[in-house]
């Protein structure tokens, strides 16, 4: 059983890359969720930026018109009742009762206009100017039939439509009633070429006995215009229909006008503290004791524009404060309203909080100032990033449930590979390893059963394989470890009998000046390389080469010089003509050297010479050997320097039984030791072998 006992390491690494794999795709969709919900929020941040900015722009604009300065000078309006109604105080000085046309654009701008369910509609206000006399003013619209004019003389005023106002303050009640009287000039043409009535309100106080000598109350001013058309555009303007009348009442306030002429002009206060507990009522009557044509109490009246109507600019948490500049107080404080939100996981809504977004705890305050005629006005916009918070969160509880799905997938593939494929795995990887271990060993393969893993798919088939080539991969095993041991014998038995002759010729030619000493030193080098080792191939790698400075010309012209005595003739050495020193094995760049030129006169032309050739530079000496022949295929450029590869062997030359594929191997790895290189290429006519050494 000891033979089945393998290292821990083998079988685990294919588990925990497996399970590595599952886990690191488990890690990828919680990073690509969180990715997204990080990207979420900072797009959310800046589109929450964007929009706090825009709905700043936009109550700026709001209360920069005409409509919103008069939320801004009447701030409390917006949250009492419609009515009875109370006087607003306008952007503007005063309202040029007179003009029609003026009074209209002037309610219409400033929308101070009460709208009421039977299209009527009413403004009661009050100039922003004390100095254009103390009035109420009172403009409007109504619909009825013909208006009826009161007639000269006539001390009945229920025969003609006519116009009831009252006012109170400050615990007094003026009531004025004025009858429709039309101008001399009678009746006018409206734009639609319909005859329309222009008339004055003549005012009287109400509750007086009429009588031919009671006087008209002398600053009591109104006007009424009846257009010619008919409110439904569809009817005949001929016939009795109901057109649109439009009036404009200037009240004089004797309290008003008191405080202006008897008071210190230079304490007025304007508008009055007590505007808001004015109460004005203005009631429409036709000819006779009916019902009012339009009544200002009427009930279900749509207020004009406040500066409570913002709010439904602010979203959930955003907050706006309205102050006058230099005040201590604001005029206004609206807070965006909450509204239902959908339901969001706890860990979600507190893990959406701490993903971290550039600048998202800077608070987010916008603020803004607005000139009107009664002073500046001060705006401070505060948004909430934390609805930002809630919002994503509530979305991302919608998209968990689609992460969790994902991650549930993960972990049943992860489980159905396990089961399937990766204990299947482990153990023929175990067997496997126990076949490694046999080979390795000198006792040949273990006898292992792979029938379990037996099947019809790849691991099946996989462990068949396995099993057949069992027998054969031990008998091949024995052959090679006898080889080995054979090959290594053999060097050693020819290592030890080349030794001793060699001694004894450097004895014979031991003289410095012998040629024939420095080859025997070259052979004894050889065979003190090859002796003791396994193959031709570990002894070049593992040889250790003595390098020492040479001189790169000398020793080529000594190469060149003696180039006969290793049978290539005919070799021209270019020298430069000046000493190159390098840092090289002499005997090793001699075999290099002698190596390239024998493989260059093998295939070279007959009869052409060899080109030797040194160049050099500041950094490197390049030696170049030239040959006329054949070009060497360019998918064997490089090929042709590994060990037991020969030149022009893609052409199937088996004559040349000689030559092993072992002299350019030899040549690069002692030029490697070297610190060189050497590379072949294909020049004009022929093959170029570049040397590379480095100068020192």
């Amino acid at each position: 059983m000891t033979a089945w006992r393998l290292p821990r390491a083998v079988p685990l690494r294919l588990r925990l890359f497996f399970r590595a794999v599952f886990a690191l795709l488990a890690l990828a969709t919680l990073a690509m969720a969180l990715g997204v919900l990080i990207e979420e929020k900072q797009l959310a941040h800046r589109h929450y930026q964007a929009g706090l900015q825009k709905t700043k722009e936009q109550i700026v604009a709001r209360l920069r018109h005409p409509t919103g300065q008069l939320a801004l000078l009447n701030p409390r309006a917006g949250g009492e009742a419609t009515v009875p109604l109370k006087p607003l105080v306008l952007p503007f000085s005063a309202i040029d009762f007179d003009d029609k046309t003026k009074v209209q654009q002037a309610v219409e701008m400033a929308g101070c206009l009460v709208q009421y369910r039977d299209g009527a509609n009413l403004c009661v206000a009050v100039g922003n100017n004390p100095f254009a006399g103390g009035f109420i003013y009172l403009a409007g619209s109504f619909a009825s039939g013909a208006l009826v004019p009161h007639l000269p003389g006539d001390l009945d005023f229920g025969s003609a439509h006519r116009v009831r106002v009252s006012v109170a303050m400050r615990g007094q009640t003026w009531r004025w009633i004025a009858p429709f009287e039309t101008l001399a000039e009678g009746a006018n043409v409206g734009p639609s070429g319909a005859p329309g009535h222009r008339g004055r309100l003549t005012g009287y106080v109400d509750g007086v006995p009429i009588t031919h000598g009671t006087k008209t109350v002398r600053d009591f001013r109104g006007w009424l215009w009846q257009d010619g058309r008919c409110a439904d555009d569809s009817a005949d303007p001929a016939s009795d229909c109901a057109k649109r009348s439009f009036f404009s009442i200037r009240l004089p306030v004797e309290v008003f006008r008191d405080a202006l002429f008897q008071g210190d002009r230079a304490r007025i206060v304007w508008p009055p503290p007590d505007l808001a507990q004015i109460l004005v009522r203005l009631q429409v009557l036709a000819p006779g004791e009916g019902a009012p044509l339009f009544d200002s109490d009427s009930q279900g009246a749509e207020p004009p524009f406040a500066l409570a109507d913002l709010g439904e600019l602010l979203l959930p948490g955003e907050r706006l404060r309205i102050r006058r500049q230099g005040a201590t107080d604001d005029l206004a404080t609206l807070v965006g309203r909450a509204t239902d939100e959908a339901p969001r996981a706890r860990w979600l809504d507190g893990l959406v909080r701490r993903l971290p977004v550039e600048g998202y705890d800077a608070p987010l305050e916008l603020r803004e100032s607005i000139a009107t005629s009664l002073g500046r006005y001060e705006l401070q916009l505060s948004g909430d990033v934390r609805s930002v918070n809630r919002t994503l969160a509530a979305v991302a509880t919608r998209v968990s449930g689609f992460v969790g799905a994902m991650l549930a997938a993960v972990l049943v593939a992860w489980l159905l590979i396990e089961l399937r494929i990766i204990r299947r795995i482990t153990l023929l990887t175990k067997r496997a390893a126990s076949v490694s271990k046999g080979m390795r060993s000198a006792g040949g393969l273990p006898r292992i059963d792979v029938a379990d893993l037996r099947g019809s798919d790849e691991l099946g088939v996989l462990a068949q394989g396995l099993q057949d080539l069992l027998q054969r991969v031990d008998e091949d095993l024995r052959r090679e470890q006898i080889r080995a041991q054979q090959e290594k014998d053999q060097w050693h038995a020819v290592g030890h009998e080349i030794v001793s002759p060699l001694q004894s010729l450097l004895a014979l030619h031991g003289a410095a000046d012998d040629p024939s000493h420095r080859y025997l030193r070259r052979m004894q080098q050889a065979v003190q390389v090859l002796y003791g080792q396994a193959s031709p191939s570990e002894a070049f790698e593992s040889t250790t080469l003595q390098l020492a400075p040479l001189d790169l010309d000398a020793f080529l012209g000594h190469v060149a010089a003696n180039a006969d005595a290793v049978g290539v003739r005919d070799l021209r050495y270019a020298s430069p003509g000046a000493p190159v020193n390098v840092r090289a094995d002499e005997f090793s760049l001699e075999d290099v050297v002698t190596h390239v030129l024998r493989n260059a006169d093998r295939h070279r032309v007959p009869g052409s010479p060899i080109t030797l050739r040194l160049n050099f530079d500041a950094r490197e000496a390049r030696v170049e050997i030239h040959n006329e022949g054949a070009p060497i295929a360019d998918a064997m450029l490089e090929k042709i320097f590994e060990y037991g590869v020969s030149e022009h062997a893609d052409e199937g030359d088996e004559t040349d039984e000689g030559h092993r594929g072992q002299g350019l191997f030899v040549a690069r790895t002692y030029m490697a030791k070297m610190g060189g290189t050497i590379a072949a290429r294909n020049a004009d006519g022929g093959v170029v072998f570049t040397l590379r050494l480095p100068r020192v």
